[in-house]
């Protein structure tokens, strides 16, 4: 079993001396700014994948529009939620949530959309959760051990990421070849 690197009456005054910086202590081993930096991207992404799939969700048609939607309402629920995650993470950094809606897209790694064809609405959707995924995967792996904390948020994000682009991709499989085709 390895030894503890610090004795007990040292953690405990650092604790005391840097009581101002919350959780962040002397083995945090991230860059900090930028990681505030990192989450609040990724709030942006959030943001636009709730924004995008609430869109979806209400202008969804069709015959097979119903259940359809209904993955949407879901998945723009559970996107919300990573927001809310993110923002929380951030401010237990000693940092900000950036919802300026001025820059919201353009900090973003997904995109918004507006389609109005509901194999097209899948497929983008399909599209945004692949980016956020390849993106959360690389964050995940930048973190390592520097920020556990933070990563294991990420990956829990990424789990439902993947949840929610095998659904999508299922979706797909099951509508008729017709709709799939554009006809």
């Amino acid at each position: 079993m390895a030894e503890f690197l610090t004795d007990v009456k040292t953690l405990r005054e650092r604790a005391r001396q840097e009581i101002d910086k919350g959780p962040i202590t002397v083995a945090y081993g991230a860059d900090l700014p930028r990681v505030i930096q990192v989450c609040n991207e990724a709030l942006a992404t959030e943001i636009v994948c709730t924004l995008r799939y609430k869109r979806h969700y209400y202008t969804a048609t069709g015959i097979h529009a119903e259940s359809v939607a209904a993955e949407f309402l879901e998945h723009a629920q559970e996107e919300q939620q990573h927001a809310d995650w993110l923002a929380e993470r951030i401010v237990q950094l000693g940092g900000e949530p950036d919802y300026n809606p001025d820059t919201l897209a353009t900090r973003a790694h997904a995109e918004y959309d507006q389609s109005t064809d509901l194999v097209e609405m899948i497929k983008e959707d399909l599209v945004a959760e692949r980016v956020a995924i390849a993106s959360y995967t690389e964050i995940a792996q930048w973190l390592g051990d520097g920020d556990p904390t933070t990563r294991r948020l990420f990956e829990r994000i990424l789990a439902q990421e993947e949840e929610h682009a095998d659904d999508l991709r299922s979706l797909l499989e099951r509508l008729p070849a017709d709709l799939n085709r554009g006809g």
